[in-house]
């Protein structure tokens, strides 16, 4: 067993030092002559609060051709109301009652922003975004602009807000579960991902393989778009985009706690049998190695030590790095239980789908 899991630490270390190495390449950004047309793409479902803050950050970008879609999917709050008080000609607003069966909340309204873009890049944003400077966009156009063809870029935004020895895991397995490197050098489907949060891909690209309508019906959207994506041919980048953009996700544990309760038994698979392999290689990995050796506890310190300096999380999230995995157990079972029982809720709609 000792051998297993520092085989296991040793691979997560190399992991995100080959991950850092990557997005160091990646900064190199390359302007192009002229701006392309670029649609920014929103959904929005009780989201007043946060497109008060969103709104005023995406029109006072200096980006030369733009235009913002919103698609209002059936919000029960203000959010119709900020979107129409906005009052700016580059600001779209969509407005529906809801999805029709068969489709997620989130994937229908990203599909129907589509449907009215005129650009010639699509960036899906969420909601909870929001831009750093005055020139996020373009820095983040450039990046795309600098990459090879058939290429879907990602972002590795800064995460703020509450819940934060939850959220703090996000980047940590963004950069410690997923070799980026390997991603255009191995024909792995498994391999592709992408960050819903923030992402852009060509509008020829977007409408030639329609990732949204041939992935309707997935509550994890973003990684399964991302492999979808790889699968025919189009490669996901990640370029670390934490000057650029924030994410407000949650406002408290609570609130982090049924966000990551819809998606934590799908992250790890969606399949009981998978999954209860999976969690016991993480109770295992970040729990419960410090019984073999006190090593493996000074090595799951500076792993997350490591990922929280580098995606700005303050060292008292670092020190608390065994609460944090405690909280993450817990949480993966009340996600695979609430999914097996059909009780996973968010934003007032069930999704997915009781297990048989």
């Amino acid at each position: 067993m000792i051998f297993y899991l520092a085989a296991i630490h040793l691979l997560l270390f190399s992991v995100f030092g080959a991950n850092v190495v990557y997005l160091r390449r990646g900064k190199k950004q390359k302007a192009p002559d002229v701006y392309p047309r670029l649609s920014v793409l929103i959904p929005a479902r009780n989201e007043e609060a946060n497109l008060q803050r969103l709104l005023p950050s995406l029109l006072s970008q200096t980006y030369p051709d733009m235009e913002v879609i919103i698609y209002d999917d059936g919000s029960e709050d203000g959010t119709w109301d900020v979107i129409q008080q906005a009052g700016n000609d580059r600001i779209k607003a969509l407005r529906g009652s809801g999805p029709p069966p068969g489709w997620v909340g989130k994937v229908h309204a990203l599909y129907q922003a589509t449907r009215e873009a005129t650009g010639d890049l699509y960036l899906f944003l969420d909601a909870d975004a929001e831009l750093l400077h005055p020139d996020a966009l373009r820095h983040i156009a450039a990046h795309h602009h600098a990459l090879p063809e058939y290429s879907v870029m990602t972002g590795l935004t800064r995460l703020r807000g509450g819940g934060r020895l939850l959220v703090s895991l996000v980047q940590n397995a963004i950069l410690t579960g997923l070799p980026w490197p390997l991603v255009r050098r191995l024909p792995l489907k498994s391999l592709g991902a992408l960050n819903g949060q923030c992402w852009l891909i060509q509008a020829d690209l977007y409408h030639r393989h329609e990732p949204h309508e041939a992935l309707k019906n997935e509550v994890l959207e973003d990684v399964r778009i991302g492999q979808y994506l790889k699968g025919l041919g189009v490669v996901p980048v990640l370029r670390d985009l934490q000057a650029d953009v924030a994410i407000h996700m949650y406002r408290d544990l609570a609130d982090a706690w049924q966000g990551f309760r819809k998606n934590a038994y799908l992250i790890m698979s969606g399949r009981p049998v998978v999954f209860v392999v999976l969690a016991v290689h993480f109770l295992l990995t970040y729990l419960l190695a410090p019984i073999f050796s006190l090593w493996f506890l000074l090595s799951i310190y500076l792993l997350k030590l490591a990922t929280d300096l580098r995606t700005g999380f303050p060292v008292w999230i670092s020190a608390l790095a065994p609460v944090s995995y405690l909280i993450a157990v817990v949480m993966q079972w009340d996600s695979a239980i609430s999914h097996w029982t059909g009780r996973v809720a968010w934003k007032g709609r069930q999704v997915g789908q009781k297990e048989r």
